[in-house]
């Protein structure tokens, strides 16, 4: 199991910028925030996981996975039908999403290794064209498969509601949140770790 990388270099430029986040650093300490390193079994597990609990999807995954031999690969995709990936506990429109995503990938529409060396804008420009994928799954993606050092999503409500709890605001405006977004860079994602901790 791989975690998000991250130690003393952000830790310490985070707890400079910022007093506040810097007393929920020390009282959290590091964090273990599972990734999955495999760009496309990652997206695959995303479009899984939309809209229903945890449990829910985590059951579903196991089918899915049952069902393609345990590798999650766009080769394995294609050689099931949209039925047996719906038998698995998935709407229509999720099985089809899946199936959009491995043809993109054998038909070079989306070219994977690509996305590595692409900057960040880029690469949720290029994930988006994937139908069930929208900014924030992009976003997560890149934090939770790619190791992006700075994702600080705009569309993540718990995101924002730790913000809120951590500066005391009532709501958060655009133009607030780009500010914190700002001070974090270019480690936006181990605070958005920390942001996630407090709103819970």
């Amino acid at each position: 199991m791989q975690f998000f990388k991250y130690g003393k270099t952000e830790i310490e430029y985070l707890k400079k910028k910022d007093r506040k986040l810097a007393c929920v650093i020390d009282r959290i300490g590091i964090i273990e925030r599972k990734v999955t390193p495999d760009l496309f079994t990652a997206l695959i597990s995303s479009i899984v996981g939309q809209q229903i609990s945890r449990k829910a999807a985590a059951t579903v995954w196991n089918r899915l996975c049952e069902l393609l031999g345990e590798e999650i690969t766009p080769e394995a995709i294609a050689g099931v039908s949209d039925e047996c990936i719906k038998e698995c506990g998935m709407s229509h429109r999720k099985a089809s999403y899946i199936r959009g995503c491995a043809d993109a990938v054998l038909n070079g529409s989306l070219n994977i290794a690509e996305l590595e060396s692409l900057p960040d804008e880029e690469v949720i420009k290029k994930l988006t064209t994937l139908h069930g994928v929208g900014i924030w799954t992009a976003e997560m993606l890149m934090m939770f498969s790619m190791q992006r050092q700075d994702i600080v999503s705009w569309d993540d409500l718990a995101l924002k509601r730790g913000i809120c709890r951590l500066y005391n605001h009532k709501n958060l405006t655009k133009e607030q949140f780009m500010r914190y977004k700002k001070r974090y860079s270019p480690y936006g994602s181990v605070a958005s770790l920390y942001l996630w901790e407090i709103s819970r």
